[in-house]
């Protein structure tokens, strides 16, 4: 019963994770079809979480990386953190990502898993309990390299696009690459559940394993591998209106012909990582793609800033969420009432940033409406009232 306890709450936590990862991430698959008009929102959303869940058991590949590559071994050969560290990152990562989505940024939801996971582990056993290898190889590196990846093929996409169909708009080319964003941003979805659902999987798993419940190096069960696609796909039906605004609207002004390439690029770069087990960030990925189409584009306009800033997200993301993970698992792992208070604390500041949200809602109903800048508001704000 003692070890019970912290497993569930793991087990708990990691499909809440799941399900902030399932809606702050649905802009890398729908973001640039709802905002070209390929796709009606509920409609991307619904397909999108149905394609979440389909790719959630097509492979096994990544949750093997993150129960067996990230974390070294004690000398039973087990990862050395607990369950009740495991907790800890978890509410790390699932603050980070409810913070980053009130603010609209499409931050990495895979960094902060890890990032969590990382601050807990060192606060709980000491620098050592990280394979630090395994994070260069398999986190920092591909993180580094595969949004430029994904934005260069982006650009030489849409670039080509244009080139080929200049003359090709009375002849319904806009409509054409409308209808391929259908079958491109369905194969976003169904590679991020390939990707995203399988972290969950792995800190479950990594979870069972330490607590005994099963053997070291074995793939996640099957009832494992079933709750990760359906919180993953619950998440994404609920739609995450406010960083699929940022993605679609607020990057670059998306075409059909740049949207049907940004997919495209982002679905075979994240579809590639999850076949190599790379538990790649599916955001990096995608708005990489964005910003790629955006340059392909002639006389297209790239928003620097809204890009700089999305980028200074990216760069904390980690060493944010590590820092929340070390201090709940700090708190966690002083005893019964520390682990109580952890759960209190966590749960007041989710249903805080849910609050904060609701006082500028996004929903399905405004998400491609206009939204300048955050210097453009600032400008505005500060013109006396009753001038445009």
């Amino acid at each position: 019963m003692e070890i019970f306890i912290p497993v569930l709450l793991v087990v708990i936590t990691a499909v809440i994770f799941d399900f902030t990862n399932g809606f702050h991430d649905t802009a890398n698959a729908m973001a640039t079809s709802v905002a070209t008009g390929a796709l009606k929102p509920r409609v991307a959303v619904l397909i999108s979480a149905t394609l979440n869940l389909v790719g959630a058991f097509l492979s096994t590949a990544v949750a093997k990386t993150v129960s067996d590559g990230i974390l070294t071994e004690n000398d039973a050969g087990l990862p050395s953190v607990t369950p009740i560290m495991i907790f800890g990152g978890l509410v790390g990562s699932v603050l980070w990502n409810l913070a980053t989505w009130w603010r609209g940024l499409p931050s990495s939801s895979t960094h902060a898993l890890f990032g969590g996971l990382i601050g807990a582990a060192i606060i709980g056993v000491g620098f050592d309990a990280v394979n630090w290898a395994g994070v260069v190889s398999k986190i920092i590196l591909p993180a580094l390299i595969s949004p430029f990846i994904a934005g260069f093929v982006a650009l030489t996409a849409t670039y080509l696009a244009y080139r080929i169909t200049s003359m090709a708009k009375a002849r319904g080319a806009d409509s054409g690459f409308r209808h391929g964003q259908t079958v491109s941003a369905s194969l976003v979805s169904l590679a991020h559940g390939t990707n995203d659902a399988q972290k969950t999987m792995g800190i479950i798993t990594l979870t069972l394993i330490v607590a005994g419940y099963q053997t070291a190096g074995t793939a996640p069960q099957f009832w494992v591998i079933l709750i990760s696609g359906l919180a993953i796909g619950a998440g994404t039906y609920a739609g995450g209106w406010r960083i699929m605004r940022t993605v679609g609207k607020r990057i670059t002004d998306v075409q059909a012909p740049q949207g049907f390439a940004a997919e495209t690029s982002s679905a075979s770069t994240i579809l590639v990582s999850s076949t190599l087990g790379f538990p790649l960030s599916t955001t990096q990925v995608t708005s990489g793609a964005v910003v790629g189409a955006g340059l392909g584009r002639r006389l297209a306009g790239v928003h620097w800033g809204v890009v700089g800033r999305i980028a200074i997200a990216w760069i904390i993301t980690l060493p944010a969420a590590a820092l929340v993970g070390a201090l709940a698992a700090l708190l966690a792992t002083a005893g019964p009432i520390g682990l109580a208070l952890v759960v209190v604390l966590a749960l007041v500041a989710g249903l805080g940033f849910v609050a904060l949200s609701r006082r500028n809602p996004v929903t399905r109903s405004n998400v491609n409406d206009e939204e300048p800048p955050q210097a453009d508001r600032t400008t505005d704000a500060a013109q006396p009232a009753g001038k445009a």
